[in-house]
């Protein structure tokens, strides 16, 4: 008996093929790879204060205007919310409760996009009837921006 069995076609353009993740995509792969290995390593007293360090150094290395959106967003997100720990999450900077990424920011060159994200991950209580945004483009803060980010973060702890 012959093996009639084809392989299955692509789904691309023909002639394409799939290039899977982007090298950015793969990058963010590897650094969420080094911040578990990270973690593991350090001991659960030193992990905070090391933590942060580590978000302030990913905030430190983006170019303007998203370092000067991510020091606000630090500052924001740290006073209205201080129940949240400061960690990286696949190489942004991140903030959790019990463990779990609630929010982070998502500097615009990470992606090569054309603005910054803050985004809510599903353990932020924003539920808001069968539909709520859980990210934000950003490519300036005013005083209005601030307080509602301010009120955002503070409801996804709640």
């Amino acid at each position: 008996m012959k093996d009639t069995h084809k392989p299955a076609k692509s789904t691309t353009a023909a002639g394409q093929r799939s290039a899977g993740f982007t090298a950015e995509e793969r990058a963010a792969m590897k650094e969420h790879a080094q911040e578990l290995k990270t973690a593991a390593r350090r001991g659960p007293r030193a992990a905070e204060a090391d933590a942060e360090s580590d978000v302030l150094a990913k905030i430190a290395e983006m170019p303007e205007p998203d370092r000067g959106l991510g020091e606000r967003l630090h500052a924001i997100i740290k006073a209205s919310a201080p129940a949240l720990s400061p960690r990286t999450w696949y190489g942004m900077p991140a903030y959790a409760k019990d463990g779990k990424v609630v929010c982070f920011f998502q500097s615009a060159q990470k992606f090569k996009a054309r603005y910054a994200t803050l985004g809510f991950s599903d353990a932020a209580n924003l539920d808001d009837g069968a539909m709520w945004p859980t990210a934000f483009a950003l490519t300036e803060l005013t005083a209005a921006d601030e307080a509602r980010i301010g009120a955002l973060v503070t409801k996804a702890v709640s």
